[in-house]
């Protein structure tokens, strides 16, 4: 995760996001660093455009609990219905006790 944070940070500073500019930025936290996970993540940002995918992170990061909120509700009105199909099983099962009592 610190890899991420370390382009991140570069990003919004300005910077290249490059090896060389990471590993300072890894070093300056006190990180050890892995020259192949820097190698990877720099190559895997490289056609990337780190502005469109913090703009489409912070969007879905918004939809997300409202989403959430949607569901909610219909949770709630399962675990009611829920509820009465078992009462309503209880009391069937009831009855029939109650009626086979009466037969002996």
């Amino acid at each position: 995760m610190e890899y991420v944070y370390g382009a991140l940070l570069l990003h919004s500073a300005g910077q290249k996001v490059d090896e060389k500019n990471l590993e300072k930025v890894l070093k300056g936290a006190g990180v050890e660093v892995d020259e192949g996970r820097v190698k990877s993540l720099v190559s895997g940002l490289k056609d990337l455009n780190i502005e469109d995918v913090l703009k489409n992170a912070a969007s879905m990061s918004v939809a997300a609990p409202a989403a959430a909120k949607e569901e909610a509700p219909k949770k709630k009105e399962q675990k009611k219905e829920e509820k009465k199909e078992e009462k309503s099983e209880a009391s069937q099962e009831e009855a029939m006790e109650g009626l086979s009592a009466l037969f002996g």
